[in-house]
């Protein structure tokens, strides 16, 4: 039985459509971390977990059990919660901000309370700070004082949203390695970060969110080296694309190929690269596609993190026009140009021809 089920997860706000039919396990020790293109519902997906943000439609069932507002009290406690903004009490100092709610909550005497506080405290390196107050610390040490204020309420999971996103980056660094050493020690978390390196360090799994829901699953290795759906691939390459739709053999090729060289300009593509994918293009669509093709799609793609440039065209022929043209000069030049050349056809035909 997993620890945490998320069943249709739903999420609107008025009319905008926020989550919708959300599924998934979370396992006991388990390291979730969710990434995504900001407004993907990440956020909003962690904060329906435990109630904070109530879903829509659908449920959480926790431990086996169905979260409601009869158990939510309890549930709060068992699964806590760290914010980008620390969420610290500016008028306590840290060790008061660590016992206020063991002392409420699990009635615990001031005396157990605080000892149990400067372990934790010891923890996550800020002994020494246990009663300084929240302005006369520094955004790192803040956000290590909220998770181990969390931490003092013996949580069974913790959620983390985007806990570094409010700090300076040379900040960061002192944050992750109090999530790892939780990782380490076999802690269930669900993370949702903008750090990737972070995520892949120390995941046990990777929820990449778009389009109002769980788009792709998997392993760091799978997620980051490879991704199967292309919103991922876009993601996690930061892949930049220029899209051509040409609607008849008559179509504008002098905006075609000025909307090529200037997608290569503002990408900062080298000269050589962009010729060739000017080259390509123009050979491809002008003399293959076009006097087969009434219509078709083009694309051009750059992996800013691989390096790599796409090509790919489709129509509606189910034929591979790339080897079927009279125009042998034209496949020549783009044979010769091409890394590598595919054709698939799946109710419309694609050619690819990576550079």
């Amino acid at each position: 039985m997993s620890l945490i089920s998320v069943r249709n997860m739903e999420k609107h706000y008025g009319s905008s459509v926020i989550l919708k039919d959300v599924c998934a396990e979370i396992e006991k020790g388990e390291v979730i971390t969710v990434i995504g293109p900001s407004g993907t519902g990440k956020s909003t997906f962690l904060r329906g977990m435990n109630m904070l943000d109530p879903p829509t439609g659908g449920e959480v069932v926790f431990d086996g059990e169905l979260i409601s507002k009869k158990n939510l009290d309890m549930t709060r406690r068992r699964i806590g919660m760290v914010f980008q903004n620390f969420g610290l009490y500016s008028h306590l100092n840290v060790i008061d901000n660590l016992i206020a709610a063991p002392m409420k909550l699990l009635k615990k005497s001031r005396k157990e309370a605080t000892e149990e506080a400067l372990v934790l405290l010891k923890t996550v390196g800020l002994s020494e700070r246990a009663y300084h107050f929240p302005h006369e610390l520094s955004g790192g040490q803040k956000q290590r004082v909220a998770i181990a204020r969390c931490l003092a309420m013996s949580p069974d999971v913790i959620l983390f949203d985007e806990p570094t996103s409010a700090l300076d980056p040379t900040m960061v660094g002192e944050v992750t390695a109090v999530i790892r050493s939780l990782a380490q020690s076999g802690m269930t978390m669900i993370i949702v970060t903008h750090e990737m390196n972070f995520a892949r360090e120390v995941s046990n799994r990777i929820f990449y969110m778009d389009q109002g829901g769980i788009y792709e699953s998997g392993t760091p290795e799978q997620i980051f080296e490879h991704p199967e759906k292309e919103l991922t691939k876009r993601f996690i390459f930061n892949i930049r694309s220029l899209n051509f739709k040409a609607e008849s053999p008559d179509f504008d090729r002098v905006a075609m190929l000025a909307g090529i060289d200037n997608f290569c300009f503002r990408q900062g593509i080298d000269p050589a690269s962009a010729e060739k994918i000017r080259l390509i293009a123009e050979e491809l669509a002008v003399n293959i596609i076009s006097p087969k093709a009434e219509k078709f799609d083009l694309n051009i793609s750059f992996s800013d993190k691989l390096k790599t440039y796409r090509i790919s065209v489709k129509y509606a022929q189910n034929v591979n026009l790339l080897e079927e043209t009279d125009d042998f000069i034209s496949a020549s030049i783009i044979n010769k140009s091409a890394e590598k050349i595919s054709y698939s056809f799946d109710g419309i035909s694609e050619i690819n021809i990576e550079l």
